[in-house]
């Protein structure tokens, strides 16, 4: 039998293959993400891209270990715990702010790439979006202004609508800023618009069972782990209430959501996944940038659309990027 030698375990950076093999290297990395595995099956496809086009191909030269928080929010801290353990090159968090500020506070060493958060400096994440200056960069949100957007894109869809609803995860720590954007926008188009609060299923069930008595026409679900892991919940409960719902996600639309204007997530996990190689390969996190998203979608359901009785206005369809018919 060929001796084998290694030169480290997986939890360390590199295992080397067998003797007259030729020299090759396996790096692991911590995969962690607020998110369910079910619907961010695109997501990991396009972060895998990305370390593929720095030149890392999992299987060959790179394991990932993956967690999953689905949603629960309490389970992050010890899942980026377990990550460390392992004692990963490089740990990547999904899902918004909730992953990347559990995984900063189980690590102040390893590396860390976010796929989005918004406004990361005011969250502690980094000191300055060109010079981040310690463990942790990534992809930034424009959540701030989408959240806004969104409003604007109802209003836009339903103009004589009066009354409104925002729905809110109380757990997520960019929660009460967008809020207070969202109903600052409203404000000034003369919209009262309704918080709800919802971080479990059965808070969910009960805030769209509310919207009948609060006679609110439109809904906003903004960006966020809890209601992504849940979309096609979501999606099913904006149909059985025939609330018109603004998303900020694409694939909300996909499932039968009414419309979505945001960026595009797949470009954000992609560059984030190109980010991560150039680290594994000798880069700072501290001396890259936190990138701003580049690629921005409206997208709209045409037969959501017409189950819901609404003629979306020709100012909405001709900047339209997908119908989805």
């Amino acid at each position: 039998m060929r001796r084998r030698e290694f030169v480290g375990l997986l939890g360390g950076v590199a295992v080397a293959w067998p003797i007259g093999a030729q020299a090759q290297q396996t790096t692991l990395i911590g995969f962690l993400s607020a998110r369910s595995p079910d619907e961010s099956t695109a997501l990991v496809a396009a972060f895998r891209e990305g370390l593929r086009e720095a030149g890392f191909v999992e299987g060959q030269n790179l394991l990932i270990e993956y967690r999953w928080a689905e949603g629960r929010y309490d389970r992050l801290r010890a899942l980026a715990a377990e990550l460390v353990g392992l004692r990963v090159a490089l740990l990547f968090t999904a899902g918004g702010p909730v992953s990347v500020l559990a995984a900063k506070a189980a690590t102040s060493t390893i590396p860390i790439v976010f796929s989005g958060a918004a406004d990361p400096v005011r969250l502690g994440l980094v000191s300055d979006l060109n010079r981040p200056g310690g463990n942790v960069t990534g992809m930034s949100l424009f959540t701030l202004t989408l959240v806004p957007k969104s409003v604007e894109m109802l209003h836009e869809l339903l103009p004589t609508a009066s009354v409104a609803a925002y729905l809110a995860n109380p757990s997520s720590p960019s929660t009460r800023v967008e809020t207070q954007e969202a109903q600052a926008t409203a404000s000034a188009l003369g919209i009262q618009l309704h918080v709800l609060n919802a971080r479990t299923e059965g808070e969910l069930d009960k805030a769209f069972a509310s919207l009948v008595n609060l006679g609110a026409r439109g809904l906003i679900v903004p960006a966020d782990a809890f209601f992504d892991s849940h979309r096609d919940r979501v999606v099913a409960l904006s149909a059985r209430y025939a609330v018109p719902a603004v998303y900020q996600w694409r694939d909300c639309v996909v499932a039968g959501g009414l419309m979505s204007y945001g960026t595009s997530l797949t470009d954000s996990y992609r560059r984030a996944g190109i980010y991560a190689g150039r680290i594994l390969k000798g880069e700072r996190p501290a001396d890259l940038p936190v990138q701003q998203p580049t690629k921005f979608e409206l997208v709209i359901n045409l037969k959501t659309a017409k189950s819901l009785g609404l003629t979306v206005p020709p100012s909405i369809l001709l900047r339209v990027d997908e119908a989805v018919q």
